[in-house]
């Protein structure tokens, strides 16, 4: 396990109202859809994209008689969430109703963890900077199944109801009030995201809903966050009001942003903030309340009759930990101490799962260093300009690594590599054999490096003597020579055949 001790702090956003400074305060409620083939209580499909109403079952449609039956899979995708969050996992959890009517809500209740959820007290390491990061604790996390959807812009006098969605397992992860400012979210949300990719139990798709944000915002005076913290008295911080569904990392910074101001202008004005949900219009770049905020009482929480209590033995628990995958901070540790990595080089390949692998198979057998450059600037620039991910990627790792080897051996230079990657990414083949065959290979012969030195020399008096008056000028000879070469010299050799021969 990795001491994050040493990290410094980021300071809270610091917000100027007409008045005088404000300091954020922000907890969020991440949904993360469990990735599971089947839903939570039922057998029916959660593949996105099916025909609208496809993916029920009788138990999703609340059918007379329908029993919810629990699915191991999705229990176990939450133990497994919640030990690569560091947190303690409940052995003893429980369902309960939470009752509200919707028409997107057949049973007219929805099944979640309100009392005994199955995961407890963790954290994240949401990093800044090198060196600067923010540790957000992690009050809990709780299953539950998410309701349909309702469309209400495909006819205007009518509203539809898709309840592919109804009964998909969803992981509430709920944050302690430990986020200071907007940048500071959006990094939990990816750091958060990051995670649940590498351990494989939410694919993180934003687009899809698969990751959605329930951001609660307030404002307080500087110093009282440092006595709330002490105390752990709310009393000391503002009203929050919760921003509702939020999908997108530059929305949630937006919505932060506008909320904090909004709630700003209401206090230093004389106001009180009404503790309420809003939603946030990107086309507006504002908040609008949706309601107010319910308390747990106002949904009648109470056991679900139709779930026993759940029940893990621990030893289930410790082989599920045996199987986690290295994660995030350890492998981007990992890269930075057996590879020589930056700590900004090693983000960038850790930042999702498929990049690290190609990196570290690009790696194996040629040196760390090069091997990051050549992924993360030549690789990652090529795919950036045509819109492609890594595992789009036309050039395999064994490719991408085989161009390196030939530079490492002075089979080639920076240059003819360059050329070489544009070939194998275009057309593919084996860099080696492309290399022959097309007769890529750096020219190494010093005897036909000298002749090309002294050609250039003789054919330029004049620029001798400047040279031997400015040594810096030595560079034109060298360009020459690489021009005269089709780029195919050793520009080591050059130059030092260049500096040699005038007597630099």
């Amino acid at each position: 396990m990795l001491d994050h001790l040493a990290f410094e702090t980021p300071k809270p956003t610091v917000i100027a109202g007409a008045k005088e400074d404000w300091e954020l305060v922000i907890g969020m409620e991440v949904h993360a859809q469990v990735s599971s083939k089947a839903k939570l209580f039922s057998g029916a499909s959660t593949k996105f994209g099916a025909e609208p109403n496809s993916n029920v079952a009788f138990v999703d449609a609340a059918m007379p008689g329908m029993l919810p039956v629990i699915n191991e899979f999705c229990v176990e995708q939450a133990v497994r969430t919640g030990l690569g969050l560091k947190a303690e996992i409940n052995l003893f959890s429980a369902f309960d109703r939470k009752n509200y009517f919707y028409p997107d809500l057949p049973q007219g209740y929805q099944i979640s963890q309100l009392y005994h959820p199955i995961v407890g007290e963790g954290e994240v390491i949401v990093d800044m900077a090198p060196g600067v990061a923010r540790r957000v604790r992690i009050e809990r996390i709780h299953l539950e199944q998410d309701a349909g959807k309702s469309i209400h812009d495909m006819d205007p006098n009518m509203s539809f109801v898709d309840l592919n969605r109804t009964g998909v397992a969803l992981m509430e992860i709920v944050s302690r009030p430990d986020i200071r400012g907007p940048e500071e979210a959006a990094a939990y949300v990816t750091k958060l995201r990051q995670i649940l990719r590498y351990l494989g139990t939410c694919d993180g798709n934003m687009q899809n809903g698969n990751l959605r944000a329930d951001v609660n915002v307030s404002v307080c005076r500087p110093g009282d966050y440092e006595r709330y913290q002490e105390t752990q008295d709310f009393s000391h911080l503002g009203t929050r009001c919760e921003i509702k569904n939020m999908n997108s990392m530059r929305f949630i910074q937006a919505a932060i942003d506008y909320e904090a101001r909004r709630q700003i202008a209401i206090v230093e004005d004389g106001g009180t903030v009404d503790q309420e949900t809003r939603l946030y219009d990107p086309d507006k770049n504002e908040t609008r309340s949706m309601r107010s905020k319910e308390e747990a009482h106002d949904y009648r929480y109470f056991p679900c009759p139709d779930l026993l209590p759940l029940e893990i033995e621990q030893g289930w628990v410790d082989d599920i930990e045996k199987g986690l995958p290295e994660l995030p901070d350890e492998k981007k540790a990992r890269f930075v101490k057996d590879f020589g990595l930056s700590e900004y080089d090693a983000s960038v390949l850790t930042a999702d799962v498929e990049s690290a692998h190609f990196f570290e198979k690009v790696a194996d057998g040629n040196d760390g260093k090069l091997a990051a450059n050549w992924v993360i600037n030549e690789l990652f620039g090529r795919l950036k300009k045509d819109d492609k991910d890594i595992t789009e990627s036309p050039v395999s790792p064994e490719q991408l690594g085989g161009v390196i080897a030939l530079i490492t051996k002075g089979d080639i230079s920076g240059k003819i590599a360059k050329d070489l990657f544009e070939i194998v990414y275009t057309e593919g083949g084996d860099p080696a054999k492309i290399v022959e065959e097309r007769g890529m290979k750096q020219v190494t012969d010093t005897g036909a490096i000298e002749t090309a030195v002294d050609e250039v020399i003789a054919a330029n008096p004049e620029q001798v003597e400047k040279a031997k008056q400015n040594p810096k000028l030595a560079g034109w000879f060298v360009g020459q020579v690489m021009k005269a070469t089709g780029g195919k010299a050793n520009p080591k050799a050059v130059n030092e055949i260049v500096a040699a021969k005038l007597g630099l």
